[in-house]
């Protein structure tokens, strides 16, 4: 702008000075304009260098146009050469000949630039210009998808954004080429020079390009933007519609969670069983998970109906292949409802020769939990205890499965063999083995007597004799006194201990008593040859260790 002031300045005093001078002479004017002129053309040109300098900045746009120009002139061309080659090839001459072969070699060359320039054929701005396609739009159909429902709003913002700022700068790159080709048109009016009316021309055609293309561009992200926007609006409503939905399902939980809570505590204040609490527990805890899986299935399950005839189909297969599983959860529901095992229980499962007793920790779904205890079967049988058995629902079909303590009851018959020689005082052996379990089992046999009469109202219980029961019988080595006696079924061992050691004291007080064990007489022929009995013993050591 100062340099324009300037100029004006300059010209009007060129102006005033030849109007109060009439005597100057024609080349001292021509001098004067001449040197106006020039001044004018310094100041243009450091605009025209200033414009440049500041059109390198948006060099990306021009140099993809440059190319772009720069693939239009290759093949102009080439098209020029290959009408050249057409007419060459219609002469014999040698000159022919060789302007022939100049040509060839330069089609070649420009067919070799086009190649490289081959991505600039058509308009090089398509990435700046057209906007991608939006595609693989989210539903919003439960919370989880709201989250990539936002990633998706953020990018396609991303991506308007991106065209905007592209849009601007075009904008501003087309203010700038303007302004370089005003600039060149003024230097054109003073200096008639070649090169400055070609670089004109190349102006003007590339702003009334750009021109096109920002029109172009326009219309275009006036549509994408729309596009956006409405997507972005459909989704916003999608997922304030999600949220509300998501609350009132989590109120529904909640309310669910409460009243099973409610429940818990109610039956807690009027149940005093504490088994038949934890049962109840567990099935309140079972109920209000089927509850919540219904809501959540019924919410977010477009169609249920589907999915119902679906399951209804595939039903044989899943049955056949969750086989166990399936009759695990029915064995659940036949131990919770029948009241066969509870917590706390002694029971006793067997498979393929092998047998564990043990209480039970917990009934779940699937399985009962057991703690393996010190037991009568530990002893005979396994050698270890302490170990935690899984034993799946289903084997109450297919297994046994012994219940030490069922419907309260707290004992079990327990019994012990003693053997005594067919000389001892048999009576007697009988009286005192029936004495001592008589006197360490007599109050299990009131607590059994107890429980059984509650069991009346249940089964048809006939033989209910709770007291100790002695049998005597006739055995290869001696007479076997077996002695069945009612003890605690969570502490068999420990009494069974205290009888065996009372019962062993007892016998060896009385001398017409004699324990028996697998025993052989060895009966000594007569000595003969006067054979000493001592050294016919000490022959007999000796064939002993030999052997």
């Amino acid at each position: 702008m100062k340099q324009l002031i300037i100029i004006l300045v300059v010209t009007l005093k060129l102006f005033s000075e030849t109007n109060s001078t009439n005597n100057i002479e024609p080349s001292v004017i021509e001098q004067s304009i001449t040197e106006q002129n020039e001044e004018t053309l310094r100041l243009l040109n450091e605009q025209l260098q200033d414009v440049n300098n500041l059109l390198k900045k948006d060099s990306l746009w021009l140099k993809k146009y440059a190319n772009f120009t720069t693939y239009q002139k290759v093949q102009e061309e080439l098209d020029q050469i290959k009408k050249e080659i057409k007419l060459t090839n219609q002469k014999k001459d040698s000159e022919a000949k060789q302007h022939l072969e100049i040509l060839i070699t330069k089609e070649n060359t420009l067919t070799n630039q086009l190649e490289l320039l081959s991505d600039y054929k058509e308009s090089p701005f398509k990435e700046f210009i057209k906007p991608q396609e939006i595609t693989n739009i989210p539903e919003v159909e439960n919370p989880f998808s709201i989250i990539s429902a936002l990633s998706f709003i953020k990018m396609i913002n991303q991506r308007k954004e991106f065209y905007q700022q592209n849009y601007e700068s075009l904008n501003k790159l087309i203010l700038k080429l303007e302004q370089k080709k005003d600039i060149l048109t003024k230097i054109v009016q003073i200096n008639h020079d070649e090169k400055f009316k070609t670089e004109l021309t190349y102006s003007t055609k590339e702003v009334d390009d750009f021109k096109d293309i920002y029109s172009i561009f326009g219309t275009t992200i006036s549509l994408y933007t729309k596009r956006v926007d409405e997507i972005v609006l459909n989704l916003t409503n999608q997922i304030k519609e999600q949220i509300k939905q998501t609350a009132y399902i989590l109120s529904i939980i909640l309310i669910l969670f409460i009243i099973s809570i409610l429940i818990k505590v109610a039956i807690k204040k009027y149940v005093t069983d504490n088994e038949k609490f934890y049962v109840a527990n567990k099935v309140i805890n079972v109920v209000t998970f089927i509850l919540i899986l219904l809501v959540l299935l019924f919410s977010y399950l477009e169609n249920v109906t589907y999915l119902v005839t679906v399951l209804g189909f595939a039903s044989a297969g899943i049955a056949i292949a969750m086989k166990d599983i399936f009759m695990s959860f029915l064995g659940w529901m036949v131990i919770v409802v029948g009241g066969t095992i509870h917590i706390g229980d002694r029971i006793k499962a067997s498979k393929e020769n092998m047998e564990f007793v043990g209480d039970v920790l917990d009934i779940s779904l699937l399985r009962i939990t057991l703690f393996e205890d010190v037991t009568l079967t530990s002893y005979t049988t396994n050698r270890r205890a302490g170990r935690i058995i899984f034993i799946p629902n289903n084997y109450i079909f297919t297994h046994m499965i012994a219940n030490y303590s069922h419907s309260g009851m707290k004992t079990v018959w327990d019994g012990i063999d003693i053997n005594i020689t067919f000389d001892s005082n048999h009576k007697k052996a009988v009286y005192i083995v029936k004495e001592i379990v008589k006197r360490y089992s007599k109050g299990y046999t009131d607590i059994t007597r107890k429980q059984l009469n509650k069991l009346r109202d249940r089964y048809n219980l006939r033989n209910t004799n709770v007291e100790p029961r002695i049998f005597a019988f006739v055995e290869p080595y001696g007479i076997r006194i077996s002695a069945w006696y009612l003890t605690n079924s969570y502490a068999t061992l420990t009494l069974r201990s205290s009888i065996s050691l009372d019962i062993l004291d007892s016998f060896k007080e009385e001398d017409d008593i004699k324990i028996a064990y697998p025993t052989q007489a060895i009966q000594l022929a007569k000595l003969t040859d006067n054979l000493d009995s001592t050294e016919f013993l000490k022959e007999s050591k000796n064939h002993q260790l030999t052997n």
